[in-house]
């Protein structure tokens, strides 16, 4: 569904994955999540990142930052977003807000530091909580 598979080569095989700071997206995100009324997302905890020279078919990648690292450096739970530059930025505006409502999807309710994965079954199908979310920010 949110997944336009475009063929993407590395002009430059031997580049180097370079990641910014995406202030944009976090400003975008922080709508959203108003919008969705997603009170256990806490935008001061989620970090956005534009990646270039990726060589990946994802669009856009969630990263979560487990338990186990939480401990270890005394931190509370966190995740960053990847933008896949090359594939993500010549999209719609809606079509960008699905990607991101994808990947907050994600995160789960108790905003653990833990991921949802994509295989889900029954009532809580990971495919329909983004369907919901989607059509909760009226994007649809």
């Amino acid at each position: 569904m949110l997944r336009k598979v475009r063929k993407f080569t590395r002009s430059h095989k031997s580049q180097k994955v370079e990641w910014v700071n995406a202030p944009d997206i976090k400003k975008r995100v922080a709508v959203l999540v108003k919008k969705l009324n997603e009170n256990h997302l806490d935008i001061s905890r989620l970090f956005f990142f534009r990646s270039h020279y990726t060589n990946t078919r994802a669009i856009a990648r969630i990263w979560a930052f487990p338990r186990i690292w939480q401990l270890a450096l005394k931190q509370k739970p966190a995740y960053s977003i990847e933008i896949i530059s090359e594939r993500f930025d010549h999209l719609s505006d809606s079509e960008k807000d699905k990607v991101l409502i994808h990947e907050l999807a994600h995160i789960p309710q108790n905003f653990s530091g833990s991921l949802v994965p994509h295989i889900r079954h029954g009532k809580r199908k990971f495919s329909d909580k983004v369907k919901r979310m989607i059509l909760k920010s009226n994007l649809a």
